[in-house]
């Protein structure tokens, strides 16, 4: 298959494009300073990168991270995404996979699931994340043939949860809460795995995480201790509503995806 590879230079992308190409794609690979480089905020150089490769499929691993901007992070879902989207149909693309996230869920009781609701109602700042997650998502959908993966909060080598990672800053400042608010983590090699994967699964969204939802006052301390940053003091109080966790049932009993990863708690041995 020939694949554009959307990300190409990024945490994820960096590791699919060497595990597609062993697999037998042919993978080109797009970003702002990749082998194809590109400004996805450029409408028309976008849609004549496409035109020129010609892609079976579009894999979107595109984010904005590196310096923790979040804002930079929502125009890029919305605008780059509607870019990439618009360039791929008029190239006649048939499947598009991209990434989106396991924390724009309406607040509940219970781990969400791919059926529940984005949390649209929100307040700012978050009104201005779920928006924009699910601008990127609607876009996709367009396709003949789509998939989104929901990640769960990356860690691993090159993330913000890393020995060496923005969190673990954060945290040796005293500034990483460990609260209430329960998370589902992802390994970032379950996430490359899951993006491989998903060239061959059915049109549908799916949670991508680990078997595991857990509270920050007890998955955060494990983190520091990982990368050898002092603890913060476990919090108490009530958890956000939306801060619910995930449920990756559908990927693994449907899908037959399987974490390596399935628990941060062995997980986090790697950094």
């Amino acid at each position: 298959m020939r694949i554009l590879l959307a990300g190409s230079t990024g945490v994820i992308g960096r590791r699919l494009a060497p595990l597609l190409t062993a697999q037998g794609h042919q993978v080109v690979g797009l970003a702002r300073n990749g082998p194809l480089a590109v400004d996805v905020f450029d409408r028309d150089a976008v849609a004549a990168a496409v035109r020129d490769v010609r892609p079976d499929a579009v894999l979107h691993q595109l984010t904005s991270l590196s310096t923790g901007d979040r804002a930079a992070n929502a125009r890029l879902r919305r605008v780059g995404t509607r870019n990439l989207v618009d360039a791929a149909l008029a190239a006649g693309v048939r499947r598009i996979v991209a990434q989106s996230i396991t924390w724009a869920y309406e607040p509940g009781a219970e781990p969400a699931t791919e059926e529940t609701p984005f949390d649209l109602h929100a307040v700012e700042p978050r009104q201005h994340t779920v928006a924009a997650v699910a601008a990127l998502e609607s876009a996709v959908q367009e396709a003949p043939e789509w998939v989104v993966l929901r990640y769960g909060t990356l860690y691993g080598p090159d993330t913000w949860y890393a020995r060496d990672g923005l969190m673990a800053r954060f945290a040796a400042a005293g500034q990483l809460p460990a609260d209430a608010d329960v998370a589902s983590l992802l390994h970032v090699d379950d996430a490359v795995a899951a993006a491989a994967a998903a060239l061959e699964w059915p049109t549908g969204t799916v949670n991508v995480c680990d078997d595991e939802p857990a509270a920050g006052n007890v998955w955060v301390p494990a983190f520091c201790a990982a990368a050898g940053v002092p603890a913060p003091a476990p919090t108490e109080g009530e958890r956000n509503g939306w801060a619910r966790g995930a449920n990756n049932h559908y990927a693994r009993k449907h899908l037959g995806w399987v974490p390596e990863h399935p628990s941060w708690r062995t997980g986090f041995s790697t950094l």
